[in-house]
């Protein structure tokens, strides 16, 4: 199977620029195709490496909470205390 080049090479003109030609449309055929192609390529993850990055993305994620979580809190206190001039916060 053999596949087309992804972006056709524009041609020569005589000092050297490449003029633009055209993009021709790809087919349905071909494009299911290479899809199947670049569906064969993809390494999928073990289940034992599935659960490590699931535990690292979930740690990440709890930690990048709590970070916006603490300046909200701070910065809406700050904003409280600038624009009510209050004393009890």
């Amino acid at each position: 199977m053999a596949d087309a080049p992804a972006v056709p090479e524009g041609r020569k003109d005589s000092s050297g620029d490449r003029r633009k030609q055209p993009e021709k449309r790809t087919g349905p055929v071909t494009f299911y195709r290479q899809v199947v192609a670049e569906l064969r390529k993809v390494v999928y993850p073990s289940r034992e490496q599935l659960v490590t990055y699931f535990f690292v993305v979930m740690a990440f994620v709890l930690v990048m909470i709590a970070i916006v979580s603490l300046l909200d809190l701070g910065l809406g206190k700050l904003a409280f205390e600038i624009f009510t001039g209050a004393d009890d916060i």
